[in-house]
């Protein structure tokens, strides 16, 4: 008989926490209850790697795999889907989205010389994959609600410049670009630092403001993308 590899080794220990006669704390445990404690282990193993803490990561990172494994297991009780189709659909994803490794599922290697022309042409591909989603949502696609501010901000300009989408009406493009050519990260550190200081002692929350902007940038860019659009 072969050995039995550590990650079923693993999931056999968590049914077995979750099974009759079990764990009370590990039985209880639902997709919901176990959100809060999937943000916080992510924060711990994101806190490993800023310090380069090697020595933690492994264990942080185990954490991590923990909570994809009881959620999958909770979805496997309740019928849905196990582990291995966890791993089997982001397999497929990867072999599906790198073919200059793969191949496009016809034998043929696609040549994409550089790491710009291999993320341009993942976006091609997700945008294929999803194109049905992306026409009834609109220009930008979906962010989860509960990304912090400064992310969702970050994410809807990425969207903006593969997209070539309009800037908010109050954007300075000009101003932007040249922050950017001389910024180092610790200036950008002290610039956020600041602003949030300045936020508190304004009695502003600056993840309620951020968020607000960015949403409001969304909806000017979408219609002003239509308007390009119409008059194209």
């Amino acid at each position: 008989m072969q050995p039995i590899s550590a990650i079923e080794q693993l999931r056999a220990t968590v049914a077995r926490l979750r099974a009759p006669g079990g764990c009370p704390w590990d039985r209880e445990q639902t997709h919901q209850s176990l959100a809060r404690c999937l943000v916080e282990e992510c924060a711990e193993l994101l806190e490993t790697i800023d310090e380069g803490d090697i020595q933690h990561m492994r264990e942080e990172l185990g954490d991590v795999l923990l909570q994809v494994v009881m959620h999958a297991q909770i979805a496997e009780e309740e019928g849905h889907f196990d582990l291995a189709a966890v791993a089997k659909e982001v397999d497929e994803k990867l072999v599906r989205r790198h073919p200059h490794v793969f191949g496009d599922g016809s034998g043929n290697t696609i040549n994409l010389k550089d790491t710009q022309a291999v993320l341009e042409h993942w976006e091609k591909i997700k945008a294929r994959e999803k194109k049905d989603d992306l026409k009834s949502k609109g220009l930008f696609k979906d962010l989860p609600p509960q990304l912090p501010a400064l992310l969702f901000g970050l994410s809807v300009f990425k969207q903006m410049l593969k997209q070539n989408l309009p800037r908010p009406k109050d954007w300075q493009e000009a101003s932007v670009v040249e922050q950017s050519e001389e910024l180092t990260e610790m200036a950008a550190g002290k610039a956020l630092f600041e602003l949030t200081a300045a936020c508190y002692l304004a009695k502003i929350d600056p993840e309620s403001a951020l968020r607000r902007y960015t949403q409001q940038a969304m909806k000017e860019s979408e219609t002003a993308a239509k308007e390009r659009a119409s008059s194209g």
